[in-house]
């Protein structure tokens, strides 16, 4: 799963760096007038809880969302924002702590029935439950939902797991061909039953049917292609106030014909939800402050100088939460762009990675990383740091990497190209950070910023691009699309999940062992078996230098006193936005 934000240079960092110590201990500082008084309360507990109805919830971000049609995003402020208004078969449960993390039944009755030795996954859905207008969701708006997916010139931007799971072998699309009857990887025998005929087992399916917005129902004649994300139809408790205005934003209201009595992980307690984009970020963290702006969107926590403000402030810090977010920032390196392996080693040691881990923050921003797979992955192992000085200064190690460049046949070093996110000024300093130490080495870095709107989908996400501006390394981020292993890595590392646009596997990795284990992973039903293996992948990755380890994201997150219902959720690593009220 994408994650979302956004230190306006490396000196932020160390200011940062030097409040991370004293943020982690305060538990028992006043709050503001009204509010918890508790220091990292909503990371494991509901804060201020209330029954409330009424209000506007004001969201904001600072560039905008890929869209809003459910199945065509992939960031998880996105996934999260789209349950306002989307019901799938399976999601994630609206709980604190780890329990959210747990796949329960949404559309469907159950989870799903595995038969035929794991390769058929039947599900029941709820009678009776409704679109904005009234009709009743069948069955065959899964179908058309799923069948959607499989066009990835018109839905580029979200998860390919159908097209790479289901046994429907040559067809193209819902776009391309209007008849249901020729989409063989799903059969509905009656309105209230979806059967998933798989190419081969796969025994995590109920979290592949939950974690994005494909099951989302989608009526056929309401589709426009496209356009479906400016007023994609209701299944949930809020609809669109006519069309979303990408760049500048959108109103949520009320759904009169959602029923709660068959929706227990969403509430319906503003009248109204606005959301307002393109705002600066730290813009947006003036507001959340003065409690103008609810809800900061991206939800990976404030920047340098708010951080600062309220780290320094008991009456605001009671207001905040510190959570270890589940986010792996991380530098992926082109392996097609960089294909010697020495060369890459060569970036690793050089980097600073003390200065990069100040750039997200410091001990307040994260954890040092050595695994890919971050800590909270059930049976994730923590890894050997293979290319870490042993001062573990992790300030880089120049000798080791001008022997590397010497073995790659570039003593005085190279040039490639890094891009980054231009408007998270977190990931602009990051690579400002590496930049400086390579310069060190003889590795100069051209570096370049564009949007997080068409980030990942027309840039680091777009071969074609990559290959043509060839770029070597980018800034990135990701949690998992579920949380195993599998929902972590494999659209990583897996050769079978590099696709033209909406592309994870940014190194273009295509190594025969780490696919040979993807393919047989997944029809093993013992979950230690499986964690093994990933951690086998975890570590081939990383001995082929294919990314660089950075940080295990800590998120500082600041809930107005006039929140309700606030805690961080684990599926998605912010708050969950569809539990959220608001008072006065």
């Amino acid at each position: 799963m994408r994650s979302p934000k956004v230190v306006t240079g490396a000196a932020a960092g160390f200011v940062a760096l030097s409040l991370g110590l004293s943020a982690c201990g305060g538990g028992d500082d006043e709050g503001e007038k009204g509010g918890t008084g508790k220091f990292d309360a909503a990371s494991t507990a509901v804060v201020n809880p209330s029954d409330h109805k009424g209000g506007v919830l004001k969201m904001a971000q600072p560039d905008d969302f890929e869209s809003l049609d459910p199945a065509d995003i992939y960031y998880a402020y996105g996934l999260n924002f789209v349950r306002l208004f989307s019901r799938n078969l399976m999601t994630y449960a609206a709980k604190p702590g780890i329990a959210g993390a747990e796949m329960v039944p949404d559309l469907a009755e159950a989870k799903g029935v595995a038969t035929d030795g794991g390769k058929t996954w039947t599900y029941k859905l709820k009678r009776g439950v409704k679109y904005e207008d009234g009709t009743e969701i069948k069955a065959k708006d899964i179908k058309y939902a799923v069948g959607r997916t499989f066009d990835r010139a018109v839905l580029h931007n979200g998860p390919s797991y159908f097209p790479q799971l289901l046994d429907a072998e040559g067809y193209k699309g819902a776009f391309k061909d209007k008849n249901l009857d020729n989409f063989k990887g799903v059969e509905v025998p009656d309105d209230y039953t979806v059967v998933f005929k798989l190419k081969a087992p796969f025994s995590e399916f109920d979290q592949v049917v939950g974690f994005s917005g494909q099951t989302a129902p989608v009526p056929a004649d309401k589709d426009k292609g496209i356009r479906y994300g400016m007023h994609p139809v209701s299944s949930g408790p809020y609809k669109l106030e006519g069309d979303y205005q990408p760049k500048k934003g959108g109103t949520l209201v009320r759904n009169p014909n959602w029923d709660p009595a068959t929706d227990p992980n969403r509430k319906q307690l503003p009248d109204k939800i606005e959301v307002q984009s393109g705002l600066k970020a730290e813009e947006i963290d003036s507001r959340v402050i003065a409690g103008t702006v609810h809800v900061d969107l991206p939800g990976t926590g404030v920047q340098a100088a708010a951080r600062q403000e309220i780290l320094t402030k008991p009456k605001l810090k009671g207001n905040a939460d510190n959570p270890l977010a589940g986010f792996h920032w991380f530098i992926p390196i082109n392996t097609k762009n960089i294909p010697n392996i020495e060369c890459r080693k060569a970036i690793i040691y050089g980097a600073d990675r003390s200065a990069m881990f100040r750039a997200y923050g410091g001990d307040v921003g994260g954890e040092m990383s050595t695994s890919i797979q971050p800590p909270n992955i059930p049976g994730r192992e923590k890894g050997t740091d293979f290319y870490t000085k042993a001062d573990k200064t992790y300030t880089g190690d120049p000798a080791q990497a001008k022997a590397s460049l010497a073995k790659c046949g570039k003593p005085d070093g190279f040039s490639t190209t890094m891009i980054y996110r231009s408007d998270r000024p977190k990931e602009k300093a990051t690579a400002e950070a590496l930049k400086q130490g390579l310069d060190k080495i003889g590795i100069k870095l051209e570096l370049k910023g564009y949007p997080s709107g068409t980030y990942t989908n027309e840039q680091l996400g777009a071969p074609k691009f990559m290959d043509k501006e060839k770029i070597g390394l980018g800034t990135y981020g990701w949690a998992p699309d579920w949380n195993t292993g599998y929902g972590y890595l494999q659209p990583l590392t897996d050769e079978k999940a590099i696709t033209p646009t909406g592309n994870v596997n940014v190194e273009d990795l295509r190594d025969p062992e780490i696919n040979k284990k993807w393919n047989d992973v997944a029809g093993i039903t013992d979950a230690a078996q499986r964690a093994k293996i990933y951690n086998e992948i975890d570590q081939s990755a990383r001995e082929q230098a294919t990314i660089l380890p950075n940080v295990y994201a800590k998120s500082l997150l600041f809930r107005p006193s006039n929140l309700t219902n606030v805690y961080f959720h684990a599926g998605y690593g912010m708050y969950d936005y569809a539990s959220l009220g608001v008072t006065g």
